[in-house]
């Protein structure tokens, strides 16, 4: 079975802790066989865009997708391959005999200023306490660490109930392509006009990632869904943007239905949570989110006393716990 490029891009597991070591193991296998037997020959760009391309195509693409390669450049004594997999651009490798082809790379530096900044941006906060706090929630839907602090809040909703004022909000860009934009904007339209459907729902597509299914599931009004995605997508032009490449964040398409609140907040990445307009980190484990969330009420209703689970759900879509997640990983 073929799968999408782009689908080896979203598993923060694999890409975060699984890749980085087995890029390091082919490396070393690499540097071994060229001690041992003599090198191989080395194509060139033209002939390693026409590999890469059929390789690609052939076992990673969708059977209604293609991709093409953009650029081809000299890297790190391998080729560097600049792939459009038309809702994206990501940057491959490939050795230069063609025989190993990489899917990603890590920028060491960055990722190590990113995990320092996320711990800099840890540091306790104080929240204003109100009668009723409102909390928002910044995801993105296929963002696997917005997934996981979504299994880990709804509990906590579901149990203080009308106490909280809650809502999810979009990230102001996607980072997974054209079927994230539609799935934000069906989420929307059911927080917004379906609400008393919408944990249903969301209970659903956290454990399948499925759309179609989980909106029978949870027994959404399909036509009045789509009267509100169509008015949505041409209020925001969303899909519009997406097509023509306007509004892009970098290699990101835009989504702008909460653009305001998202530099309001100064919206960085998957997950943002706010409470009484105050953002604020916590653990995913909705035993820390009930206590992180209790915190800012004036006087704390009998509900804060309750128990609830305190591992953190697993990243992506799917039931399960971790036990090493972390409480700063995000999409940014």
């Amino acid at each position: 079975m073929k799968k999408k490029i782009k689908d080896l891009s979203q598993s923060g597991v694999f890409t975060r802790i699984v890749l980085p070591i087995i890029l390091v193991i082919i490396l070393a296998i690499i540097g071994w066989n060229n001690f041992k037997k003599p090198a191989a020959k080395n194509l060139s760009a033209t002939e390693i865009k026409t590999q890469a391309e059929e390789f690609i195509n052939t076992y990673l693409m969708a059977p209604d997708s293609k991709a093409t390669i953009k650029e081809v450049t000299d890297e790190y004594g391998l080729y560097k391959l600049k792939v459009d997999i038309v809702s994206d651009i990501i940057e491959s490798y490939m050795t230069k005999d063609g025989k190993l082809f990489f899917p990603q790379a890590f920028d060491v530096e960055e990722m190590q200023n990113n995990i320092v900044a996320n711990e800099q941006e840890a540091a306790p906060v104080n929240v204003p306490k109100t009668a009723k706090p409102n909390i928002e929630l910044f995801v993105m839907s296929h963002c696997p660490y917005g997934t996981q602090i979504e299994k880990g809040i709804l509990p906590v909703v579901k149990t203080l109930g009308d106490k909280i004022d809650f809502e999810i909000k979009f990230v102001d860009y996607a980072m997974h392509g054209e079927t994230e934009l539609d799935e934000e904007l069906v989420q929307y339209c059911i927080q917004k006009e379906q609400n008393d459907k919408f944990f249903s729902y969301l209970d659903c597509f956290l454990l399948s990632g499925e759309t179609s299914s989980c909106l029978a599931e949870a027994n959404i009004n399909q036509s009045t869904l789509d009267s509100c995605v169509t008015k949505t997508d041409d209020e925001f032009k969303v899909k519009e943007n997406f097509k023509n490449n306007i509004g892009f964040s970098g290699s990101y398409p835009g989504f702008n239905i909460y653009k305001e609140d998202n530099q309001k907040y100064g919206v960085a990445g998957s997950p943002t949570l706010v409470i009484n307009e105050t953002v604020v980190q916590s653990a995913r484990d909705s035993q820390s989110l009930l206590t992180t969330i209790c915190n800012a009420f004036e006087n704390a209703p009998e509900e804060c006393s309750e128990t609830l689970p305190n591992t953190s759900p697993t990243p992506g879509f799917g039931a399960g716990t971790s036990a090493t997640a972390s409480a700063t990983a995000a999409c940014n």
